[in-house]
């Protein structure tokens, strides 16, 4: 983490380092990711003091879903604090998940398998819950840059709510609370959602349709606005990592060998594919997780391949049951379980996935808690440093 980096290039805000967050989309698992921002953001307290936010130090958060809610909670102003501070610290947004979401995916009680015919959840308590916490607020607004893919069903094609894009385009300059709410409107669990902004339509599902795990998306945009406002690196050398600091955080899965038989869903129809047993949608399980490894994959191996590969940290988690593996199990058991997952990941060795194998396997010699607490120090300095160099001018 704290190799020398390259100086060819200078993030947005000038510093020698572009520092990005991302979160993945899970369900009710984000509150895992959330226990690993908690430990984070307590350390940056220790180091720079009780003020410290996670929103001072990354350039861009970017989430999907449940992770996309986790971005703008940590991101979203709070207008009752002048100068700005953010709506929620990190260990507030680990409460908010144990308080409502058995509010946002209640019990089925006597009738627990779906109705084909309409969506798992109404999703009007989460839609309540967002507009409540997040008002108004638009894009722009926000402590830092987000990223949030969306799903556009009309047009068959992702939409990306980048604070780097809202200039040039301002139909996507939309309300936080509108991006939240398309973004976790999961297929079959949650209904999709439609708005208008600026007079633009947008027909929008759950960001994990396009990006379960949003860490590329966001390099991409912080390289376009790279690129963008100095013409004279048009020619940047896309495989060059080394000035980035990434950390990517998981909502977990089950092992590898926890999820579904292929001599038994060769007898699978659609509704087996939507619907297995009353728990999960196989469909929606393989194209999110696919999307989750494949993007992790990507991004090690060029890390890897140009001697940055401390500069970017996956923590996830690949040994959950069943139950734990659910998007929408909000049972007060399961959501303590997930939570201890979260601190016992912390314990773990850095690991990294192995597609051969399916599983995580140690990377380097650190806990994800030591990992964390160099990352807290990189981060520090950083920031220092661009106060220091903000000061000299």
């Amino acid at each position: 983490m704290d190799k020398k980096v390259s100086t060819k290039i200078k993030d947005p805000v000038h510093g020698s380092r572009v520092t990005i967050l991302s979160v993945d989309g899970g369900g009710v698992r984000g509150i895992i990711p959330a226990v690993i921002l908690s430990y984070l953001e307590a350390k940056l307290q220790e180091i720079d003091g009780p003020n410290a936010r996670l929103a001072d130090y990354f350039d861009v958060i970017a989430g999907t879903s449940t992770g996309g809610l986790v971005s703008a909670m940590l991101a979203a102003p709070d207008d009752q604090h002048y100068p700005p501070r953010p709506l929620f610290d990190a260990k507030s947004i680990v409460d908010f998940y144990m308080d409502k979401c058995p509010s946002i995916f209640p019990p089925r009680g006597l009738f627990p398998l779906q109705n084909p015919f309409q969506p798992k959840y109404d999703g009007k308590t989460l839609h309540e819950l967002i507009k409540h916490y997040l008002k108004g607020t638009k894009l722009h607004e926000t402590l830092t840059n987000l990223v949030i893919p969306t799903f556009d069903i009309k047009k068959l094609q992702p939409t990306i709510f980048s604070s780097y894009q809202v200039k040039d385009n301002q139909s996507l300059d939309a309300k936080l609370s509108d991006i939240c709410i398309a973004t976790s409107a999961a297929p079959t669990y949650l209904p999709s959602y439609k708005f208008k902004n600026t007079g633009k339509e947008f027909n929008l599902v759950d960001g994990g349709v396009a990006a379960n795990n949003p860490t590329f998306v966001a390099i991409t945009e912080v390289v376009k606005e790279i690129s963008k406002r100095n013409p004279a690196l048009s020619n940047f050398e896309a495989t060059d990592y080394s000035p980035f600091l990434v950390l990517s955080l998981g909502t977990g899965s089950c092992s590898s060998d926890g999820y579904y038989d292929a001599g038994e869903a060769s007898k699978w129809g659609s509704w087996q594919w939507i619907i297995h047993g009353g728990q999960g949608c196989p469909l929606i399980d393989c194209f999110s997780q696919a999307s989750v490894d494949m993007v992790d994959y990507h991004i090690s191996v060029l890390f890897d391949s140009h001697d940055s590969g401390y500069n970017y940290l996956r923590i996830d988690y690949d040994k959950l049951t069943k139950e734990e593996g659910q998007m929408d199990l909000a049972t007060q058991e399961n959501l303590k379980n997930l939570k201890d997952v979260g601190d016992k990941l912390l314990t773990l060795p850095v690991s990294r996935k192995n597609l051969d194998t399916g599983k995580l396997e140690p990377f380097g010699d650190q806990t994800n808690k030591q990992a964390l607490d160099s990352f807290a120090k990189a981060l520090s300095r950083e920031k220092k440093a661009r106060n220091d160099s903000f000061l000299k001018k």
